[in-house]
Formats: structure tokens, C-alpha cells, sequence
């Protein structure tokens, strides 16, 4: 069962996350502590998840995987602090608990933001292959202004404008599909493999997942409940963003879900027997409740 594995894999993350963090009693107390609240907080792990399978599927020691997964477990985690600012989305709730800033401070958010970030980079550095300095770049890209800092001005820049499904579709695949491609390529470059047919495979079925993944959280948004999602009902809408059921109405938008996971599965189909987890991952990603 998926479910089973996910568990698995999340409990791993974890496991890997709170080993990189300082004891509570160290240093600068109310900064520790809160990014222990935000990066301990019940998240779903879906990127070191999808790191850890995508490994399996090209037979790489998932060992080799902890550190980089959880990189970007972290830059995902800053991310989110930024991201409910008052500033930024304004958000509350997050993972059904108070949002950093509610929890401590602003000020207190920023620098935790701020520290989660040089710990992502400070834990790659702990690698000693030579493939290391590639992870860095793709991870750097990722989370910069060609990835999901360079998403999150677009989308906050066109705040109340109408996208097109073209532009929205550019968006996402910046703020959140680019660490989700990271988190599919990792794998291969840790690998060193070099095979254009599947390096191209790989990031059309990131990018297919990615883009799922954004619109089944946009669903949720409508018809999921706060206590199950931990974030507001209807806060996109309330702030006026566009969302894929509202360009399109909540059915299309189903549809347009299940399309893009029916494209990553053809993209590695391929591979096998070995895509079956990755398969039934994509599959997972648009029946999440969460």
C-alpha cells in the first residue's frame, strides 16, 4: 500500500529532520525553538517522499538521499514561514496550528525563515562527493528567482488580476514545481547518471506532478475542511487569487488533476516495474484529502 510507504518514508524525514536542528537549550532559545515548530509541525514530507522513491526507482541507496531530501524538506519549510507573513499571504493557521509569526513574532519568523534556509544549504555541505556543488546549484535554482521565490512575486504581484491557464500554469511551475523537480532530480544526479531520455523523462513527470499537485491543493480550497487541511477554507478565494477551479469550475479542474498524472505516468512508464511506486505516488496526489 501507498499509504503504508508514505508513512514510512515521512517517519524517516522526520527522523533526519530533528537530528539536523540544535537542542532547544542551545543558542538563542525562542529562535531555536521555533524553527523546531514549524519544521516539527505534522507536514506531509511530500518532497523527500518523492526524493526517497524516485530513488528507488533508480536503484539508489536511499542513505545517499537522507541529507539532500531533507535540504529540501527545509528550503520548503522557510518557504512556508515567508509565505504567511503579514506581508506576504497573511495567514494564521498552517498544518491546523498558529502560523510562526502568531506562535512567537514577525521578527521571530523572519530570522527562523531566514535560519531554515542556511541550514538546508549548511546540510549539503556535509556531503563529501564531488556531486555535491550539483546539488547546490539545482537546489539554489530552485528556490530562487528562477524557481519559487521568482513564483511567489509573480503571484503576489497579481494579486486580484485574472491569469490565463497559461500563465498560471508558468506560475506554479515556479513556486512549486520547482522543488519538486529538485526533489525528482536529486536522485538522478546523486546517481551520475547521464541519459537524456531519462533526465527528460524525470522532469516532465515532475513537472506533471508538480502541477497536479497545485491544483489538487487549489480543490481543496474549496472543498476541503480546515480541520483536515490545516489551513483556512476558501483562503485563496478571500484573497482573491486565481485558482484553477476558479479559471476553470471545480469539475474541469478535476479533470485537468487527473490529466497531468495520467502525463507523469506516461513519462516513465519506461522504466517498468521500477515506476510502479512513483506511479502510484502521482495517483496519491490528487486523492489526498490533505
Amino acid at each position: 500500500m501507498i499509504i503504508d510507504l508514505i508513512k514510512k518514508l515521512q517517519k524517516r524525514s522526520n527522523s533526519i529532520l530533528s537530528d539536523l536542528l540544535l537542542p532547544n537549550n542551545v543558542g538563542q532559545f525562542e529562535l531555536v525553538d521555533a524553527m523546531r515548530y514549524v519544521l516539527m509541525s505534522p507536514g506531509k514530507r511530500i518532497r523527500p517522499i518523492i526524493s526517497y522513491l524516485t530513488a528507488d526507482a533508480l536503484d539508489v541507496d536511499l542513505n545517499e538521499i537522507d541529507y539532500p531530501a531533507a535540504s529540501i524538506e527545509l528550503i520548503h519549510a522557510y518557504s512556508l514561514v515567508h509565505d504567511d507573513l503579514p506581508a506576504m499571504d497573511d495567514d494564521d493557521l498552517r498544518r491546523g496550528l498558529p502560523t510562526c509569526h502568531k506562535k512567537y513574532s514577525e521578527s521571530t519568523a523572519i530570522l527562523a525563515g531566514d535560519a531554515l534556509q542556511s541550514l538546508a544549504f549548511e546540510t549539503l555541505s556535509q556531503i563529501k562527493d564531488d556531486y555535491a556543488i550539483t546539488l547546490v546549484k539545482e537546489l539554489s535554482r530552485a528556490s530562487g528567482v528562477m524557481g519559487m521565490a521568482g513564483g511567489q512575486a509573480i503571484d503576489l504581484a497579481a494579486s486580484g488580476e485574472n491569469f490565463d491557464e497559461v500563465s498560471l500554469e508558468n506560475m506554479h511551475i515556479l513556486k512549486t514545481g520547482a522543488l519538486i523537480s529538485a526533489s525528482v532530480m536529486f536522485p538522478y544526479i546523486i546517481g551520475k547518471n547521464n541519459d537524456s531520455h531519462l533526465f527528460n523523462a524525470l522532469k516532465q513527470y515532475a513537472r506533471c506532478i508538480g502541477l497536479a499537485f497545485q491544483v489538487q491543493d487549489d480543490i481543496l480550497d474549496v472543498e476541503g475542511e480546515t480541520e483536515i487541511t490545516g489551513k483556512p477554507k476558501g483562503s485563496d478565494y478571500k484573497s482573491d487569487k486565481t485558482t484553477y477551479p476558479k479559471l476553470m469550475g471545480l469539475q474541469n479542474a478535476k479533470k485537468r488533476a487527473k490529466d497531468l498524472v495520467d502525463e507523469s505516468c506516461d513519462a516513465i512508464s519506461f522504466l517498468g516495474s521500477n515506476a510502479d511506486t512513483l506511479i502510484k505516488l502521482a495517483r496519491y496526489i490528487i486523492k489526498r484529502n490533505n
